[in-house]
C-alpha cells in the first residue's frame, strides 16, 4: 500500500490494544520514514478524534516507534513526535479512567528511563500531566505525588528564581504547540502553492486558500504567544540579572575592603614581632625581653626569677676556741740539791697574769692547762724533770692558783698528781 494520508487514517482507526497489531502499524509507518512529519499530524489528528482507549493504543503505537527508531539510531520519527507529544499525552490523559492514566504514566516513565527523548520533551511531557493532576475536580493530585518525581531530589526553587517558574513552563508548552502549527502551515502553503500541481478550479483554489489562510493565522498567534511569553521571562531574567550584578558590585568592594584589612592587620603583626625580636639581648634568653631598666618586663612571660639572697651566716656548733695565754719566762732549772728541799719562789714557774679562767667544762681544763708551758731545754741539754716525792712536794703555785675551781675538778687534779709519780 502507497503512502497517502488516507492510508495513514486507515491504518490508525484499525488499530487495536493487541501487540501484533500495535507492531504491524508500527513497521509500516517505520517503513515510509521519509513522511515522517506528516505521519506525525495524522498521528495527533487522530488520537484527538478518538475515545480514551483509542488514544491509549496511538500512544502505544507512537512508543514502539520512537523506541524502535532510538534503537536503530533513526532519528525522523523522534523529531517528528518531538513537537506533539507532550500535547498528545496531555489529551490520551485528560478525562481517561484511572486504569487508563495508570498505563500512561507508565509508559512515560519507560521514556524517561530509556531516554528517548530529550530531556526538555521529557520535562514538558510530565508537567502537562501534573497540571492535569491538580486541576482535577475530584481532589486534586493523587495521594503520593507524581510518579516522576524522585523522592531523593527535591523540585525546591529558590525565592529569587521563582517568578521565572511560570514563565519558563509557559514556553515549554507553547514551544511544541509553536513548532506543530508552524510545520503544519509550512506544508499547507508549500503544498497550495507547489508549481508542479496542477491549479484546480476556482471553487476548490478558493477553498484551499481559505484553509491555508486558517492555517497560517493559527501559526502566527502561536509565535505571537510564544514571543509573549518570552519576553515575559526576558523581563524577569533581566531584573534577577540586575539585582546580581549589583550584588557582584558590593561583594567586590567588600572583598577589596576585607583584603587591605587583612594586608595592614599582617603588617602590624609583623612590626609588633620585629619590637619583640629586637627587645631581646644578646645570647638571652627569648623568654625574657629586656627592658632599658634592664629588669624583666612585668608583661611577658616568661619573667626571668629575681637573684637568690646571700645565705645567712650560720653559728658554729662547736664553741671559738680561746685566745693562748701569753707566753711565760722558761722555768729554770730545779736545783734538787738545794738545802731542806725549800722552795724558792724565785725558781718555781710563775703563775700568768693575764690567763683567762673558763666558767665550767672542758673550757675550764683547757683554760688551765694552757698557762703552764713545757720549760724549755737550756743550751746544755742538762734539763730535768722535777719530781716530787711526797704530797708536801707539790709546787706552791699561789693561793690564787686553784681559786674558784669546783671541788670535785681540784680533787681530780690531785689525784691525777698522785698517780704520776
Amino acid at each position: 500500500m502507497s503512502y497517502t494520508d488516507d492510508a495513514v487514517l486507515a491504518k490508525l482507526s484499525a488499530l487495536n490494544e493487541t501487540q501484533e497489531s500495535i507492531v504491524t502499524v508500527a513497521q509500516w509507518v517505520m517503513f515510509h520514514r521519509r513522511h515522517a512529519d506528516r505521519t506525525g499530524q495524522l498521528w495527533l489528528q487522530r488520537l484527538k478524534d478518538s475515545s480514551s482507549n483509542k488514544r491509549l493504543n496511538l500512544i502505544y503505537l507512537a512508543n514502539e516507534v520512537a523506541q524502535q527508531s532510538k534503537a536503530r539510531r533513526k532519528d525522523e520519527f523522534l523529531k517528528a513526535f518531538s513537537p506533539v507529544i507532550a500535547e498528545a499525552t496531555a489529551s490520551a490523559y485528560k478525562g481517561a479512567t484511572n486504569e487508563v492514566q495508570q498505563k500512561l504514566r507508565r509508559v512515560v516513565e519507560v521514556w524517561r528511563q530509556r531516554q528517548i527523548f530529550e530531556t526538555p520533551i521529557q520535562d514538558s511531557v510530565e508537567s502537562r500531566i501534573d497540571e492535569l493532576d491538580k486541576t482535577r475536580s475530584s481532589g486534586g493530585k493523587r495521594m503520593g505525588g507524581s510518579i516522576f518525581t524522585s523522592s531523593t531530589a527535591s523540585s525546591a526553587v529558590p525565592n529569587e528564581l521563582a517568578p521565572l517558574v511560570e514563565p519558563q513552563q509557559t514556553i515549554s508548552q507553547l514551544v511544541l504547540s509553536t513548532k506543530t502549527s508552524l510545520n503544519a502551515a509550512n506544508q499547507e502553503y508549500d503544498r497550495v502553492n507547489d508549481p508542479s500541481v496542477p491549479t484546480p478550479s476556482a471553487p476548490v483554489h478558493a477553498a484551499r486558500l481559505n484553509g491555508l489562510l486558517k492555517v497560517l493565522a493559527n501559526a502566527e498567534g502561536a509565535v505571537a504567544e510564544s514571543i509573549k511569553a518570552r519576553n515575559v521571562l526576558i523581563d524577569g531574567l533581566e531584573k534577577i540579572l540586575g539585582a546580581n550584578r549589583d550584588a557582584l558590585a558590593a561583594e567586590e568592594s567588600q572583598l577589596m575592603e576585607l583584603r587591605t584589612r587583612r594586608q595592614r592587620t599582617d603588617a602590624k603583626r609583623n612590626e609588633v614581632e620585629d619590637s619583640i625580636m629586637r627587645g631581646f639581648a644578646p645570647n638571652s634568653n627569648p623568654g625574657t625581653p629586656a627592658i632599658p631598666d634592664g629588669s624583666p618586663g612585668t608583661s611577658h612571660s616568661p619573667v626571668t626569677p629575681a637573684p637568690e639572697p646571700d645565705r645567712p651566716e650560720v653559728e658554729a656548733l662547736t664553741p671559738p676556741g680561746y685566745p693562748h695565754a701569753q707566753q711565760t719566762e722558761p722555768v729554770s732549772d730545779f736545783d734538787l740539791n738545794a738545802a731542806n728541799g725549800a722552795h724558792n719562789s724565785a725558781h718555781t714557774m710563775a703563775a700568768p697574769q693575764n690567763a683567762p679562767l673558763a666558767a665550767a667544762g672542758s673550757d675550764l681544763l683547757a683554760s688551765l692547762s694552757a698557762p703552764y708551758g713545757r720549760p724549755a731545754s737550756g743550751a746544755s741539754n742538762s734539763a730535768k724533770k722535777r719530781k716530787f716525792g711526797t704530797a708536801t712536794d707539790f709546787p706552791d703555785l699561789g693561793d690564787d692558783a686553784m681559786e674558784g675551781l669546783d671541788a670535785d675538778v681540784a680533787d681530780i687534779l690531785w689525784k691525777d698528781n698522785k698517780n704520776g709519780h
